[in-house]
């Protein structure tokens, strides 16, 4: 059986962790930011760096002020959106459509 992970020396690993972190973080910012009312959904949508775009739909559905888990979920039925769908993968009318669900959130 192969290893489907490659081999990375300590300096790698490190880099990759160290990558990670900040990653989790810069995430985590954006998510607060946008739950605080100090950047809008159409804010994140419209950003162009990995934080947003790899960020899933659920997510930041949740980080909206008043939506929880079980109505975040709702909406995604609703609107067709997988769990699992990140920011970068919704198509255009899904982003419309989100945007008019959450006018407010603009």
């Amino acid at each position: 059986m192969t290893n489907p992970l490659p081999d990375l020396t300590a300096e790698q690993r490190t880099e990759a962790l160290a990558k990670a972190v900040r990653v989790r973080r810069d995430r985590s910012e954006m998510l607060a930011d946008l739950k605080a009312g100090r950047i809008s959904l159409l804010d994140v949508l419209d950003r162009e760096d990995n934080t947003a775009r790899q960020t899933r739909a659920l997510q930041l559905l949740q980080a909206l002020p008043g939506i929880g888990r079980v109505r975040a979920r709702r909406h995604l039925v609703d609107l067709g959106i997988s769990e699992t769908r990140k920011v970068q993968g919704l198509g255009d009318r899904q982003r419309k459509r989100l945007i008019e669900l959450f006018p407010s959130q603009s």
